[in-house]
């Protein structure tokens, strides 16, 4: 009587099974999912999938992989401007998904391959900003305002703020990406994506676009401009503290092996290469900032485009590709703060691609 009421009991089981299988026709194969962009956005986008969602094959692809993308040029200091038409309360999740996870690296013995390091410095203002707590001072370590003593050294500001954050250099960060990528199962493929739809003839049930400036012509989206960053890595290794304008236009990073100066802010100039003018010019903001910077040596300069959109665009949509409806999550336009919000909006992505195993989700577009 036990045995038949036990194997009662595992008809009705594998009935259920069954019925939630059909429900979720997704889940009845193992689910082909490409990630298109190997910037620090579209690996932390890959990794956070390949590790969570394990009936998922992962593929990383994309025409440039480190050293040779943008954000292999990028200071990495973890800092922020807000977006106009996004949520602060989602910003801030965003920033603090980041650098906490970023922070558990700082903190393990992992840092040094990472390239991740926590960075102490000030922010300075010419005149009082309205705001005087950015949306994210909460989750850096010991935000406060700079002292009148400390304003000394800066004359030309009005106004400082003084924290610690992290900063995160890709030219180590990407390779450890990819190899913590690989180490989940994740394939890397390199070759150039010129439109969607040859990734659903290539059998991709979810394909998430992590494209940054490629998305202008990937996905036809007018709202994709570059700015024009150029850098200098100099030596100055008695430099301890990083130094920012509260603009953003001028910035002393020190980092691992050397410091990151610069900077300028080209919007629509599609110029990759360094432009002397702007080296001479970023030399003497920079030193005008910190002196001792005029006797640093420079050891090279590094230009590159940031994939500028007004507000970031994370979002999912089902598009008809190669006569078949495929889910697509777009997460691109992250503009100087890709670095910075990188591992947030990948778990948001992560939540969308999630999300597409289960349900189809009206078309939409921002």
């Amino acid at each position: 009587m036990l045995a038949a009421a036990v194997q009662a009991c595992s008809v009705v089981i594998h009935w259920l099974c069954a019925l939630l299988t059909r429900q979720n026709p997704l889940e009845m194969k193992r689910v082909k999912v490409v990630v298109v962009g190997a910037g620090v956005v579209g690996s932390s986008t890959a990794v956070c999938i390949a590790e969570t969602l394990t009936n998922c094959s992962v593929t990383l692809m994309g025409d440039r992989f480190t050293p040779d993308t943008t954000s292999d040029i990028a200071a990495g200091i973890l800092i922020c401007a807000p977006f106009p038409d996004i949520p602060l309360e989602r910003q801030q999740k965003w920033f603090k998904d980041t650098i906490d996870h970023l922070l558990t690296i700082a903190q393990s013995e992992e840092a040094s391959d990472a390239g991740v390091l926590l960075s102490s410095g000030w922010q300075l203002h010419k005149s009082v900003p309205v705001d005087k707590k950015p949306f994210w001072s909460e989750f850096v370590l010991g935000f406060r305002t700079m002292t009148d003593q400390e304003l000394k050294r800066f004359p030309n500001h009005k106004f400082g703020q003084a924290f610690t954050t992290v900063k995160c250099e890709c030219s180590n960060y990407l390779p450890w990406l990819e190899k913590r990528f690989r180490k989940a199962g994740g394939q890397v493929v390199k070759q150039k994506v010129n439109n969607l739809q040859e990734l659903s003839t290539q059998g991709y049930d979810v394909i998430v676009n992590c494209s940054g400036l490629g998305a202008k012509t990937l996905v036809e989206d007018s709202q994709v401009y570059p700015v024009r960053g150029q850098v200098l890595k100099v030596h100055a290794p008695w430099l301890q503290h990083f130094i920012r304008d509260g603009e953003g236009q001028s910035y002393i990073y020190p980092g691992m092996h050397s410091v990151t100066i610069g900077g300028t802010r080209q919007a629509d100039d599609w110029r990759l290469e360094p432009d002397p003018g702007d080296s001479q010019n970023i030399l003497e903001r920079c030193s005008r900032l910190e002196p001792s910077l005029r006797r640093a040596r420079v050891l090279g300069v590094s230009v590159g485009l940031r994939p500028s959109r007004k507000n970031v665009r994370l979002e999912r949509e089902l598009l008809l590709l190669g006569g078949r409806q495929v889910d697509v999550v777009h997460n691109y336009g992250h503009g100087g703060w890709g670095v910075t919000l990188s591992w947030g909006t990948a778990l948001e992505a992560l939540s969308l691609v999630r999300q597409c195993l289960y349900q189809r989700p009206p078309s939409s577009r921002l």
